[in-house]
């Protein structure tokens, strides 16, 4: 499907907060993705299409060298600009270096794992935003494999499918169903406006219980 890149511009310049309400008022209140999914430096933020990835644990290393890593190399050379690659709950280290290299080199904005990244430095030093679960520096072969991707996924207690509109900062992750993206976007825009008349009433003295009254914002 075509996608609109100026959609993600418009959702870069927002919070997850604010998305996370608009996506409140339209009774879709599981939208946030656990607290335990964390930025690796806290000024990392990304916005950007799912592009999801579906990982099981295994126990055994595949017979065949053919057969590493084979999901996991195919669902990266398979991103398109603007994608943030979205990784389902799973006990393992998914995410490093190598693999944000060429993720950046094919236009992905970034990820979120519920899963475990290693090589953290070099991503801090990149610059790639990577939210995950934890960090741990074991490979993932022979522990944790892919078995689908561009599927719907559960991440972070969430149900994410792809091209889903994501939104993450140092507050969280947030998801915004495809089928309401361009209503929650404006909505959002509307609400930081909001947001920001009343932020100067209150700087001014304006009682907080008056400035709801009078703005609904709050």
């Amino acid at each position: 499907m075509d996608r609109d890149l100026t959609l993600l511009d418009r959702l870069a310049r927002l919070h997850p907060a604010v998305v996370a309400d608009c996506l409140d008022r339209v009774d879709l209140r599981n939208q946030v993705l656990a607290p335990h999914i964390r930025p690796i430096a806290p000024a990392m933020r990304v916005a950007g299409y799912a592009a999801t990835v579906h990982c099981i644990e295994v126990g055994t290393v595949p017979a065949s060298q053919n057969d590493w890593y084979r999901n996991e190399l195919a669902s990266v050379d398979a991103l398109r600009p603007g994608d943030v690659v979205v990784v389902s709950t799973c006990r393992g280290s998914y995410w490093g270096e190598l693999l944000a290299t060429a993720s950046a080199f094919r236009g992905a904005r970034g990820v979120v794992a519920d899963a475990y990244t290693r090589d953290t430095l070099a991503l801090i030093d990149m610059g790639f935003p990577t939210f995950a679960a934890g960090i741990h520096c074991a490979d993932s072969l022979g522990r944790i494999d892919v078995d689908a991707y561009g599927v719907p996924i559960i991440c972070g207690g969430v149900e994410v499918a792809p091209d889903d509109l994501v939104l993450a900062d140092h507050d969280g992750v947030v998801v915004v169903p495809a089928s309401v993206a361009q209503e929650i976007v404006e909505a959002a825009e509307e609400k930081v406006s909001g947001e920001n008349l009343v932020r100067t009433k209150l700087a001014e003295g304006m009682p907080v219980s008056e400035a709801f009254r009078t703005y609904g914002v709050i």
